[in-house]
């Protein structure tokens, strides 16, 4: 990935959410109201498994504030790129979806818990990332 490329182009995001960090590594998207921070991160999947044959794996996060406090909680994890990506989408939509009704962090929690990971998951048919 060139370094000035971003993951997800920005006529893909819905409204309301903008890049914020991307790096190899690392991809960071930031809503406005409420405000909230996704996060995918490649982890070493130094703790997994080794008959999964994996090396890394991506662990989406999201972030929000609470007064002065900053909190992050786990969304989940994915094998690939391109299923954190393809989560991170996921995940923009659906709160943009309810943001008129997301009154606080824990509504934004509710919403993010409801989307299942699992669908992003490779088929034997996808190109591995």
């Amino acid at each position: 990935m060139l370094s000035d490329q971003r993951p997800i182009p920005p006529e893909a995001l819905p409204p309301g959410w903008g890049a914020l960090e991307f790096c190899q590594g690392r991809f960071v998207y930031r809503y406005r109201q409420p405000p909230i921070e996704l996060i995918a991160d490649e982890t070493s999947a130094d703790r997994c498994h080794p008959g999964l044959g994996l090396h890394c794996y991506w662990e989406l996060r999201y972030r929000y504030s609470i007064g002065d406090y900053l909190h992050t909680d786990q969304i989940g994890r994915v094998s690939t790129r391109h299923a954190a990506l393809e989560g991170l989408l996921e995940c923009m939509h659906r709160v943009h979806e309810r943001a008129d009704a997301l009154e606080d962090p824990f509504d934004v929690s509710a919403v993010l818990e409801q989307v299942s990971l699992s669908d992003f998951i490779p088929g034997t048919d996808s190109k591995p990332d």
